[in-house]
């Protein structure tokens, strides 16, 4: 007998390689950059008209009752960050700020998610309603003093751009924890597609009985050659 004759048929000696699931593609969303400037330019605005009414309206050495001695307006000259901390750095605060806001923007160019484009918009604005502050209010530029009004308690007095950014910072928190990356998709998705592939690894190598029946058809086969 030949070699040509002793050689399998490649048609039934070898096996077909498994056929593969074609790749599945999430359509992306829509770009959120427009929301985000959307929502740091109304919250930019509330702060500017609130701080230029505080300044004409509120006199520094008689507050405005709103709810007893609870809720006041109270003007005040900040130097330091929200809600009147770090106030020895008015201008690295500013540099900070700066940075912020370019950094937000960044991010903003590749955004998918709402609610992301939510959180970094209140950011923003807020950081945008400070940093004018800090550089056209007196003492100078880097170095201006923050308007704030509102005194709720005991609470540091505060203004409309320090409330946009912790509320903003508190959904971004939220979001991380709950897996919502910036492109909308969830963090553990991918995890759990690798983790259902890696059961299906363990389910066929814990079932030896498969592979010995098919090499044993492989074998007849070439035998019958």
């Amino acid at each position: 007998m030949s070699d040509e004759a002793s050689r399998p048929d490649p048609a039934f000696g070898a096996p077909e390689p498994p056929a593969q699931d074609p790749p599945v593609t999430v359509p992306a969303g829509p770009r959120r950059l427009r929301n985000l400037l959307v929502v740091a330019f109304v919250i930019y605005v509330a702060d500017l008209l609130t701080k230029i009414a505080a300044v004409h309206y509120i006199d520094p050495f008689d507050p405005i009752s709103v709810v007893g001695d609870t809720v006041t307006l109270t003007l005040i000259r900040n130097p330091g960050a929200a809600f009147s901390m770090a106030t020895g750095m008015t201008w690295v605060l500013t540099l900070v700020a700066i940075g912020v806001v370019i950094g937000v923007i960044k991010v903003g160019r590749t955004l998918r998610s709402l609610w992301w484009a939510l959180g970094l918009g209140l950011v923003l604005g807020g950081a945008l309603g400070n940093l004018t502050d800090r550089l056209f209010r007196s003492p100078g530029p880097l170095q201006g003093h923050v308007v704030d009004f509102v005194s709720v308690g005991w609470w540091p007095v505060f203004n409309v751009a320090d409330s946009a950014i912790v509320c903003g910072a508190i959904l971004l928190v939220a979001l991380t924890v709950f897996g919502i990356e910036p492109d909308g998709s969830r963090a553990n998705s991918g995890d759990s597609r690798a983790n259902s592939g890696d059961v299906a690894e363990s389910a066929d190598a814990a079932d030896p009985e498969s592979t010995q029946d098919t090499e044993s058809g492989t074998d007849r086969k070439e035998k019958r050659q």
